[in-house]
Order: C-alpha cells, then structure tokens, then sequence
C-alpha cells in the first residue's frame, strides 16, 4: 500500500522535528523552507529538559549533546542589589536535568543530519510557500512563491507567527494581548563555569540577561509600542538605562554600536481557536505565539511534531485519509497551551507590569521571596519551564533506515 506524501511548510524546529518523526515512520516527507540555510540570528535558542527527553527516547540525545551548547542548571532573578534564586532543574525526572543553550542553526542542522538517514526525508530550501492548493473543496498542497504546485495528502502549517498558511486557510487568531515588547542584543562577556542566565529587575527597567557563553543575549522589556520613544531618546540614553540595571557589563556596552544592533521583536500572545481544516494541520508558533517569559515557545512547537506524528505517522505510512484525526491533534494540545499561556500572562500582569511602573526601589514579588526561601518550591516553576504541562513521549513507528 503506498504512503501518504506529507508537505511541511518550514524548517524551523517544530517543522523539522516533525519532518524527522514523520520520515521516520515511513511516510514521504517534504519541507520546505524559505531560506537558503538556518545561519539567522535566533534568539529562542534554548532546548529544554523536555526536547531533550524526547531525543533520549529517539536514541539521539547523546549525539544532540555532543553538538556545541552551554547548560543551564537552576534561573535566578536579580531584584535591585538581590539575586533571588527561582528555579532549580537538579530534581526533574528524566536523566538530563538541565537546559541547553545551542545555537538554533546547529539545533537545526542535528535535527536535519538525522531526518535525513530516513529514505522518504527531503528538505527543500530557498522554497516559500506563498498559498495553499485546493482540490475538490479541501486543501491538496501548496503554491510556491515561483508558482510551482506541490501536491500533497496533508500539508502542516509550521509556518510561525504571521503564518502564510494559515491566514490563506481563514483560520481564526486568539489575540489574547501581549503588553510588552523588547529589544534584543549583544553585549560580549567571558565564559564562566556556571552558566549565569538570570533577569534583571530596576525601577522601570527589566533585563533578561542570557549566557551564551562568550556573549550575553540581552532582552530589554519595555511596555508594547514604546519603541521609537525608546530610539527617540538616543542610544546613549538606552544604554545608560542598560548599564544602570546591569552595571557590571558597562565596560562591554560599546558592542552595541548603534541601533542596527538592537532588534526588536514585537510580542505576540495567540492562538488558533481551530489548527485544522481538511489537507491542513497548522502547529507550532502558527498556531500559537508565546511570549518570551520562560523561554517556552520552541519546545512547545516540538511537543505539538510529536504529537502530530503520534496522531498521523502510523495511519499516513499505511497509505489512509487522516482529516478525521486532524481534531484530536487539537484536543492534545490545546490544553497545555492554554495553561502556558495563562501563566504567561500572569507574569506580565504580576510582575513585567509593576517593575515597568516602578519609578522607586522596589521589593521583590512575594512569590519570588518564597522560591528564595523555601528551595523545595523551587521545584514547581522548573517542572513548569522545564518539563511543561502534559508532556509528549514518541508513540510513532519506526522502519527501516537506508
């Protein structure tokens, strides 16, 4: 019995994850992806205990950890001259009991090494996807930015936010309200032993301070739409706000030369009310846009391949019509993005929100004194984060490798 063909539009990790899962199982598998290689500059480059687990249980996580990355331990939080310690991963059960921070291109290029032992893998670069292709009424592949068809059974979505696919399938987006923004950049720093990755909190100023090792990656929040008031006051003004919250990298603010070397990302909170139509399965950041706040958003897109292959790997290789499973690939998911995103928002009400206000020094949130004081609390923010909420185990079968 022939496979179904599956077309994933993008390369991106929940793209390519499912792209390994699916090839894996014995279907034909084509992503394409618009860009000529994965050499971007990403800024959600952290793959968590969860993503990790699931290359344990693939037999690939000893090959994923021998790639360059840093690890991350426990999260702290610096409020004013207190570092408050938040989030301690030495006690979650799986056998990695850490966070790694691995360039996303070399994340990308480990996931694409592997899917590519498996005979019905293709990736397709420099392809953008421009909208989708009906037959009979129901979704049968997609039209390239040259015009070309790619005919398909099942085409996912992976587009991520501001997906092309989605918005051509008339899918409706959740805005639930994201109030802040952020400037990234650079700033150079030596490497240490302990990965240092913490937050930063002053009166009106919030800093997530990333360890990449021989960098810090910098998140500068600031409440939505302030950006060109931030830029109008000059960039000597925004570094001087910088080096007020985060003194000890003053010396190193230099590499941030003008604002060429700030990029903004304008936060999203959404989601899909519906991720499915006939031909069609939207996932990851198409389905859904997290905030920044615990650095969740890839390793929620992983979990929704996993998921997706768990549904429709086994079926698809057996060559049978998967729009009726569509739903329960949904019905899986939506909830721990729900919860997620909840708890996103808390922390932009309950803490982003009052240090931005602030124009006084200000007092830790009582939730962060008691994760500091009482550490077996410690263990809940970093199931949360690290683990996330009804986690995803490979299901989908495997066959034979080249």
């Amino acid at each position: 019995m022939p496979t179904s063909k599956l077309v994933i539009a993008g390369g991106g990790p929940a793209g390519m994850m499912a792209g390994l899962l699916f090839a894996r199982a014995g279907v034909e598998v084509i992503v394409l992806e618009k860009h000529g290689d994965f050499l971007r500059d990403f800024r959600g480059d952290t793959v968590h205990p969860s993503t990790i687990a699931l290359f344990d249980e693939l037999g690939l996580a000893e090959a994923l950890l021998a790639r360059e990355h840093d690890r991350v331990t426990d999260i702290s939080a610096t409020v004013g001259e207190r570092s408050y310690r938040v989030a301690d991963l030495s006690h979650l059960p799986v056998r990695h009991k850490f966070m790694m921070m691995m360039p996303q291109w070399h994340f990308l290029d480990f996931v694409r090494d592997e899917a590519s032992r498996w005979p019905g893998f293709t990736l397709r670069m420099n392809c953008e996807v421009a909208d989708i292709h009906q037959v009979d009424g129901r979704i049968g592949g997609v039209v390239l930015t040259g015009g070309e068809i790619v005919d398909a059974d099942l085409v996912i979505a992976a587009d991520g936010r501001g997906s092309t696919l989605q918005q051509a399938s008339g899918l409706h987006r959740q805005n639930l309200g994201a109030p802040i923004d952020v400037f990234w950049f650079r700033v150079p720093k030596r490497r240490t032993p302990h990965n240092d990755t913490m937050g930063r909190f002053t009166p009106g100023t919030v800093i997530a301070m990333i360890d990449r090792g021989d960098y810090w990656q910098c998140a500068f929040v600031f409440a939505k739409g302030g950006a060109e008031t931030i830029r109008g006051e000059g960039l000597d003004a925004f570094r001087q706000r910088v080096a007020r919250a985060v003194p000890e990298i003053v010396a190193d603010l230099g590499a941030v030369k003008d604002w060429d070397d700030v990029k903004l990302l304008s936060v999203s909170l959404d989601r899909l009310s519906r991720w499915h139509r006939p031909g069609l399965l939207v996932i990851g950041d198409a389905a859904h846009a997290m905030s920044p706040v615990g650095g969740v958003g890839i390793n929620l897109a992983i979990q929704d391949a996993v998921a997706a292959a768990n549904v429709l790997a086994a079926p698809m290789a057996q060559g049978r019509a998967v729009d009726d499973l569509l739903a329960n690939v949904q019905a899986r998911r939506m909830f721990p993005v729900r919860v997620i995103q909840r708890m996103q928002r808390a922390v932009h009400a309950g803490v982003l929100g009052p240090a931005l206000n602030a124009s006084a020094p200000m007092e830790a949130p009582f939730a962060l004194r008691m994760l500091d004081g009482f550490p077996i609390l410690q263990r809940i923010p970093a199931r949360l984060v690290g683990l996330g909420v009804r986690r995803e185990h490979i299901r989908s079968p495997e066959t034979a490798k080249l």
